[in-house]
């Protein structure tokens, strides 16, 4: 339920394009504090979007492969250790920070995150349409709330994603995670602190 098929870019488009290289430079053994630099002549809109688009789509895969292991049994609260509880509040249903299980939270990032990547009102993929004035604002709150996923997963869950022989591959995503979030300061260093 909380997997979500990838969102995709339309062939042609600069983000498409932008989304190439940053596809192409990941694959080639860059370093990932290079490969996360805004490309000359670029803007740090469509580089932000591309990413959180990106992202979005990693972690939500990430959290899928493993999320047989994160029950609401297993993961009563969400949370990152005994430290860190994460609660969830948003513009409808939750106007109060509401404590929530992982699952249930998960699912509810998931939606959140898939509905704002989906409108055309603060991700614009036609030529010539402004993003809106929060948009980094936006995607500031996104990013943290996918930081949690890491967090989560890496706390409750690593023994299970080594058993997969997944933790190569979500460790590049969280280190490249890590890095756009440093290079653009997108999450609050508080936030990091978990991890």
């Amino acid at each position: 339920k909380t997997f979500r098929p990838r969102k995709k870019f339309e062939p042609g488009t600069q983000r498409f394009e932008l989304y190439k290289k940053a596809q192409a430079s990941l694959k080639s053994g860059l370093d990932l504090k290079a490969v996360v630099q805004l490309p000359p002549g670029e803007s740090i809109n469509d580089w932000i979007a591309v990413h959180v688009v990106d992202f979005f789509n990693r972690i939500n895969l990430i959290y899928g492969t493993m999320s047989e292991y994160c029950t609401e049994k297993s993961c009563p609260i969400m949370s990152g250790g005994l430290k860190y509880e994460y609660r969830w509040q948003d513009d409808s249903k939750y106007k109060k920070p509401t404590k929530l299980s992982a699952p249930q939270y998960m699912c509810m990032l998931m939606d959140w995150i898939e509905m704002l990547i989906n409108n055309e009102d603060i991700f614009p993929t036609r030529i010539g349409v402004p993003f809106p004035k929060q948009f980094q604002q936006v995607c500031t709150k996104i990013l943290t709330r996918l930081f949690r996923v890491f967090v989560h997963v890496y706390i409750h869950h690593f023994d299970s994603i080594i058993n997969m022989g997944a933790e190569a591959h979500v460790n590049t995503c969280y280190k490249h995670f890590y890095y756009f979030i440093r290079e653009f300061s997108l999450v609050d260093h508080r936030e990091l602190e978990p991890l």
